[in-house]
């Protein structure tokens, strides 16, 4: 490739969502937000909940194991009912969240001219408003299976955009647009050691908001590190 043509290419912003663009685990926060309106059990959920997430933080995580528990309370109800609690979780917990300096961030991607694509581990369901709040169109999150009826069975449809499978998710994105990752510019932000298969992979990884193992890989390597949630942000 040319000095001209690596010019020339596309621009790709990838992000991971929680505790990198949000303070906060989106999906552990839905599930204790399903918990304060009544839809489970507050002392079996609240333990299997902590259970799942500390596995996701050690890398341990079944994720379709996982995604059945965390769907199952919104995939029991109506797609009205579950579209107004999530409409409530969005202005009580989520708005809230979002900071302004994680909202630069994404502008100045945006105002440059590159593609922003948020990248998460956590369902759809619970992740495509936020998006939209964020002001981001592209979403890669956990697909979910639809019954008969058009509404969300808790099964994943497709590989799950977790670990390895952010890698091949996004690679189907940018096939899906004719192009490959070795032809864009590509930028990932993420805070979790999850995410290291596609930091990996990317020319301009960042490590945002870092776990311990991330910020010591990140100083290993030699890639920029960011905290957008201190004192200051």
């Amino acid at each position: 490739m040319t000095s001209d043509q690596k010019l020339s290419r596309p621009q790709l912003a990838l992000f991971d969502l929680d505790h990198t663009l949000l303070p906060l685990d989106s999906d552990y926060e839905w599930g204790e937000f399903t918990t304060r309106i009544g839809w489970t059990d507050a002392a079996e959920f609240g333990r299997r909940n902590a259970e799942f997430f500390a596995h996701y933080q050690a890398g341990t995580l079944n994720v379709h194991d996982y995604v059945r528990f965390a769907t199952e309370a919104f995939c029991a109800r109506s797609a009205a009912e579950a579209g107004a609690a999530h409409e409530r979780f969005m202005r009580e917990v989520i708005e809230p969240a979002i900071k302004p300096r994680a909202l630069e961030l994404l502008r100045s991607h945006q105002d440059a001219g590159h593609e922003v694509v948020i990248v998460t581990a956590t369902n759809e369901f619970v992740t495509r408003p936020i998006a939209k709040a964020l002001g981001v169109e592209h979403l890669i999150a956990v697909e979910l299976q639809r019954d008969d009826k058009g509404w969300f069975t808790g099964e994943i449809s497709g590989t799950p955009s977790m670990r390895e499978g952010k890698v091949v998710r996004v690679e189907q994105w940018l096939k899906s647009r004719g192009l490959t990752l070795a032809e864009v510019e590509s930028h990932f932000y993420s805070d979790s050691w999850n995410d290291v298969p596609l930091l990996e992979r990317v020319e301009h990884a960042v490590a945002t908001n870092p776990d311990a193992r991330l910020r010591a890989l990140a100083e290993q390597k030699g890639w920029r590190i960011l905290e957008l949630f201190g004192e200051a942000a």
